[in-house]
């Protein structure tokens, strides 16, 4: 059965995507939850406005990140924790405390889940990576100093 999906449906398709599913997995799950609706001739043009939009979106998010990681290239991000007298950390710095060191010296705010970095013990210099979009990441240099 072809339906035009209604949101982003991993293994299936994205969102405006004409996909031809079977017929159980159509009737029992996808149209009752109304994650998509049969592919009618009208439904075709709708889909077609749906990825248009989608496709606009996504370029927009695209441009807005590459920005982000523009003007985050060259600063260097400054994160004070408790340290001991062999400059280890007590506990450690994690993708939230970054997050929150970006929003307030950087004036962006990024969510935690796009800041991949194992969590750091030790003052000094660190990089963390910023997904900011599926095709844009950032590195970011920390400065972890004992405060």
């Amino acid at each position: 059965m072809k339906v035009v999906l209604r949101s982003d449906i991993a293994g299936v398709g994205r969102r405006g995507d004409i996909v031809d599913v079977s017929d159980g997995h159509a009737r029992n799950y996808l149209l009752p939850r109304g994650m998509a609706f049969a592919a009618t001739p009208g439904a075709v043009n709708q889909a077609n406005s749906m990825r248009k939009a989608r496709d606009l979106r996504e370029t927009a998010d695209r441009e807005a990140a590459q920005t982000v990681a523009g003007q985050l290239k060259d600063r260097t991000i400054t994160i004070t924790a408790k340290a001991g007298a062999e400059g280890r950390l007590f506990g450690s710095v994690t993708a939230a405390d970054i997050a929150d060191a970006l929003s307030s010296q950087a004036g962006i705010e990024v969510d935690r889940k796009k800041v991949v970095s194992q969590p750091i013990r030790a003052v000094g210099a660190h990089t963390a990576i910023l997904r900011l979009h599926a095709d844009v990441e950032c590195n970011i240099a920390l400065n972890v100093v004992a405060g």
